[in-house]
């Protein structure tokens, strides 16, 4: 299955002062599969994972030194090691600290020896080595597959020219392509961008096999809070977790979360969540200006899922509803609708810059407004409704415009491409590509 990001990584296997990479994200997004599909550009590849060797932290704590480190790897695993022509993958790096903090010295010493590091739980690691490689090492985000990823992954590539000549264009897709990629959107949004259960999907087409792949990608991840019960309780980690999915939409509240435990002890295991990429925040932004990140409110904010299949499943939606309606309401029930979206904002965007997503809502006697999110575009501020229906739906968005004295705004939905005054109308599986122009590049 192509994935975006190996575009990037040859741009980096190619780039002359390149720094040593850190190839991060949650579990199960494609992180090593990644790494080995660019190793086939190499003369050789030697992959280390720290939690199935662990008899090879000894390498680390008596020295940093890169040639000492390099020489023991290649006595161990009886692997040459040349640079320029060897990739080196630390994979799991997070359950050695030493070899992360190696990661600068090998940049400093051996700059023409290509190195990649990564791990599920590599932010826990980072966040304890706060001074790791400044100037050293470059960052490099994964995220489930996007729509046209799996656009791709089901031969329907071809459907995205058509995508693409709109946008150019400024017309309407044809009927037809347009009633098939939603088809396809519907799929996605009941399987997800998970690699595995993408690979389901293409073998079998199949949504109730599918489903039970995500049974078991959620036990994987519940599985993983038993590393973290040290901080947290297991069993909280579970409420937190799902109570993310079912306040989906909404701001989130500690007290609906856990109304047993401390709202600091909710945080507390909400931030772990986070740092483990299975959860984002969203923050709310009074959005007067740029950056939106400097007018957040921080106790104000949304959570939204790593991924909209994991998030449907733990819905536990009927997905016979789902296959057979054209209704929004029915495609956007439990929020799902937004997930998506914001998945594909996240997951679209510039791998070594992720875009952030925030919020507009004003609170108001008999006046509530709120905008689904706001991302910052170029030097503009966008406004995106996540909607259905006609014009009369967009007061929210029509105040924020005004108030903000903002020009351009985006409703994506089921309709068409199209325009109300000086508002895009951009179907829910064309928002990346309409954002970013370059995601299938």
């Amino acid at each position: 299955m192509k994935r975006n990001i190996y575009s990037h990584l040859r741009d980096w296997v190619n780039t002359e002062d390149r720094k040593v990479l850190l190839l991060r994200g949650a579990r199960q997004v494609g992180k090593t599969y990644a790494v080995r599909h660019i190793a086939r550009d190499f003369d050789s590849y030697l992959e280390v994972n720290f939690e199935e060797s662990k008899e090879i932290y000894s390498f680390f704590d008596t020295s940093l030194n890169p040639e000492s480190i390099i020489r023991k790897l290649e006595n161990y695993f009886g692997v040459i090691i040349e640079p320029g022509k060897t990739l080196l993958f630390f994979d799991e790096i997070q359950a050695c600290p030493d070899a992360i903090r190696s990661l600068r010295f090998l940049y400093e010493k051996m700059p023409e020896l290509h190195v990649i590091a990564g791990g599920s739980l590599l932010e826990f690691a980072l966040e304890s080595i706060p001074s790791h490689g400044v100037g050293r090492i470059t960052s490099l985000f994964m995220f489930p597959m996007t729509f046209y990823e799996f656009l791709q992954a089901i031969d329907e590539e071809h459907l995205w020219n058509e995508v693409k000549e709109s946008i150019v264009s400024g017309t309407s897709i044809l009927e037809a392509f347009h009633l098939r990629l939603v088809d396809h959107l519907k799929n996605y949004m009941m399987i997800g961008g998970m690699p595995e259960v993408v690979k389901t999907f293409t073998k079998t087409g199949n949504i109730h096999a599918c489903q039970k792949t995500l049974n078991d990608l959620l036990r994987t991840f519940r599985d993983d809070f038993a590393k973290y019960k040290k901080r947290i309780p297991t069993a909280r980690l579970h409420e937190v977790f799902e109570s993310i999915v079912f306040q989906a939409g909404n701001k989130f509240k500690y007290s609906k979360a856990c109304p047993d435990a401390s709202s600091s002890s909710v945080k507390s295991t909400l931030d772990l969540l986070v740092l483990s990429g299975l959860a984002y925040r969203v923050y709310h932004s009074s959005a007067q200006g740029l950056p939106l990140g400097a007018q957040i409110k921080p106790k104000r904010f949304k959570i939204i899922l790593l991924d909209v299949g994991l998030h449907q499943r733990i819905l536990g939606l009927d997905l016979s509803k789902l296959m057979v309606s054209n209704d929004f309401d029915t495609i956007n029930k439990g929020a799902v609708a937004e997930m998506f979206v914001a998945q594909e904002l996240r997951g679209g965007s510039d791998p070594y810059n992720p875009q952030e997503l925030y919020y507009w809502h004003r609170e108001a006697r008999q006046s509530n407004a709120e905008v689904d999110f706001i991302i910052q575009h170029d030097a503009n501020i966008l406004p995106i409704e996540v909607k259905s229906g006609g014009s009369g739906s967009m007061q929210s968005m029509r105040i924020f415009m005004k108030n903000r004295n903002i020009i351009s705004a985006i409703r994506t939905s089921l309709e068409n491409f199209g325009a109300i005054d000086n508002i895009d109308i951009v179907p829910l599986y064309a928002i990346a590509a309409y954002i970013y122009s370059d995601i299938t590049e």
